[in-house]
């Protein structure tokens, strides 16, 4: 047995790949081609909870008066046209995530074998800062893989481009795929307001963005592209792969991965909303009692629970998934990646899980460990072109 490894060893499964239901479509006479993303099948009625209605106003009505009989017109409303929230898997599907070109901003300084950029690209308008590594080399016909960098909770103000994380990417770097690790809105100089990943979609939103700009990126293959993400990252990197089929691949270490109302009831759980200890800073909390509020507790509306969680999609997930989790993590609760693995597995997906006995929320002591299990990962499902 290695180390970093749990007594019961690696735990190992491929099922098969579920076939989906949804495709990428190209917006027809656009020189830019964006991509949306449709709804998969046929949508089952849902229940009013899920939707906004948009506002509706009665026609006017003239005055008896004026009316050639005595009898008065009926009012005449008009219908709502419904509008899913914004947080459920389907109305991310739905939206569209053009991207843009990626703009080179400033060199930095390059890496063992790769060169480092600082880079931008739009996001819902937004003009969104990245981190662009390139492979040093020739490059392959089809172009460099790619990996999107999601990485985790940073507190806005104190985020900067080129701190922390520096090991995880240069070594996903030096292993030969273009690393593109976005600022989300709010962080560092990226335009709009940090809005946080759990009660809006916007980081999300962004992230896709990104997978866009790679897929339009002259060096990189479309085909082959990953996505790595830790803590809030590993949240997003779940979502981003049950609404885009064409994300290959996907790493996630100690992710937020439990279902929506794991996150009430068993990660900083929540308190029944109303009390002084709801609140909190909007980026790290607020959005549980706002959700609360709005659509009741998950015992009284599971349904709308279930529709904003990954975790309930996991059957159309678009490519093989890695969880890395310490055991120690004080941060995020080991048993949230646990669990994920047993309901890939129940689905069919292709999945691996690798435990740490007493490690942290960064996996310090086994990085080389995890992290090696990673690059090979992604050089067998990614590295082919």
């Amino acid at each position: 047995m290695r180390t970093g490894e749990s007594p019961s060893g690696v735990l190992r499964a491929a099922g098969r790949w579920s076939s989906r239901v949804g495709a990428i479509l190209l917006m027809a006479g656009c020189a830019v081609s964006p991509f949306s993303l449709a709804p998969l099948g046929q949508a089952p009625a849902l229940p009013t909870e899920y939707f906004v209605a948009a506002d509706t106003e009665a026609a006017p009505t003239m005055p008896t008066s004026a009316l050639p009989s005595p009898s008065p017109p009926s009012t005449v409303l008009a219908t709502p046209t419904p509008t899913l929230h914004p947080l459920t898997i389907a109305s991310l599907r739905q939206r569209e995530y053009p991207g843009s070109e990626v703009v080179f901003e400033a060199a930095l300084d390059p890496g063992a074998n790769y060169q480092r950029s600082l880079v931008t690209y739009m996001s819902e308008g937004l003009r969104i800062f990245a981190l662009l590594t390139v492979p040093n080399g020739e490059m392959p016909d089809t172009g460099w893989p790619v990996i999107i960098f999601n990485h985790g909770f940073i507190p806005p103000d104190e985020y900067r481009t080129t701190e922390r994380y520096i090991a995880y990417v240069d070594s996903l770097a030096r292993s030969g795929f273009i690393v593109f690790r976005p600022d989300y809105r709010g962080h560092g100089e990226s335009d709009g307001i940090a809005s946080g990943a759990y009660g809006s979609p916007d980081y999300l939103v962004d992230v896709l963005n990104a997978v866009t700009a790679m897929r339009r990126y002259p060096a990189a293959d479309p085909a082959r592209i990953g996505m790595w993400g830790h803590s809030m990252g590993g949240y997003l990197t779940l979502r981003a792969m049950v609404v885009d089929p064409g994300i290959q691949a996907g790493v996630i270490w100690a992710g937020v991965v439990g279902s929506y109302p794991d996150l009430l009831s068993r990660w900083r759980p929540t308190p029944t909303p109303g009390g002084p200890e709801t609140a909190t800073p909007a980026y790290r909390g607020r959005w549980r009692a706002e959700l609360w509020e709005a659509f009741g507790s998950p015992d009284e509306n599971p349904e709308f629970w279930r529709s904003i969680s990954a975790d309930s999609f996991l059957t159309e997930i678009s490519g093989p998934l890695q969880l890395h989790h310490g055991t120690a993590d004080t941060s995020v609760p080991f048993v949230f990646s646990e669990e994920l693995y047993q309901k890939a597995l129940a689905a069919g997906a292709t999945v691996e899980f690798y435990s740490y006995p007493g490690a942290d929320h960064n996996l310090s002591a086994p990085f080389s460990l995890a992290m090696g299990r990673t690059i090979e990962f992604f050089q067998r499902y990614l590295g082919d072109a």
